[in-house]
């Protein structure tokens, strides 16, 4: 799912702000983004059981967390809450080998807290191991389809000058692909492995989460090669 850099290709402004401040940054980004997309999915439960009208809500609260979470934590650390986001930066050669693992390992810890936090916020067990299968060839195309169409939007908004749109983009792109893509626009690692830990509405059971994370990675090379494909030209050299 998850959003997300602000500044992915010629935005090095977030490398002079202090690693420790940028890894927490991430941590804590992540960790809301997964209590937005695990809380609202177990209050959608509690008060319908309109299946659509549960993912209505989901998707509305998670798109705009991740609205605000962008602009809270995007001058801090890009706001990437996401190791494929943070990938392609490295593949890109924005951010370093040594600050990619880092990052990825901050957003995963951070997101497996906010899943413990959003269960023990609705009186559930801190962790509950998700029961829900989400597998099939439908669900894992949807995964490299979404995690394609995330990381154009981003990369696209700031290759062409528009990084002040990238959290809308992202949280409108998100909160979209809910409801077009068959396996609800994960398209995150970090929030795949935390999203197992909740038996809830946006849970994915631990045996189901390997080939989402593979799709992911795929989707993440994919992107990155249309990225170089269509923006070709650094946004210094791109005429105001």
């Amino acid at each position: 799912m998850t959003p997300l850099s602000s500044q992915p290709e010629t935005g090095t402004g977030t490398l002079h702000v202090a690693l420790g401040r940028r890894l927490v940054a991430e941590g804590i980004g992540t960790g809301f983004l997964i209590i937005a997309v695990v809380g609202s999915g177990i209050m959608a439960s509690n008060l319908s059981t309109d299946v659509g009208l549960q993912l209505l809500e989901n998707a509305t609260a998670t798109a705009g967390a991740l609205i605000g979470l962008i602009l809270m934590f995007g001058a801090v650390s890009g706001a990437h809450f996401n190791p494929i986001v943070t990938l392609v930066d490295r593949l890109f050669g924005t951010i370093t080998t040594r600050d990619t693992i880092l990052y990825a390992i901050a957003q995963t810890v951070g997101g497996c807290v906010g899943t413990v936090l959003a269960n023990l916020m609705f009186e559930l067990d801190a962790i509950n191991l998700s029961t829900r299968s989400r597998t099939g060839g439908h669900l894992w195309l949807s995964e490299v389809i979404a995690t394609i169409g995330l990381l154009l939007v981003i990369h696209g908004c700031v290759r062409t000058g528009r990084a002040n749109a990238v959290p809308f983009a992202v949280g409108v792109w998100i909160g979209g692909a809910y409801w077009f893509t068959s396996s609800t626009s994960f398209a995150n690692p970090a929030v795949t492995i935390a999203r197992t830990l909740s038996n809830s509405f946006a849970g994915i059971q631990p045996s189901s989460a390997p080939m989402f994370i593979l799709m992911q990675l795929i989707g993440a090379l994919a992107a990155y090669a249309l990225i170089r494909f269509l923006y070709p030209t650094p946004l210094e050299n791109i005429d105001d």
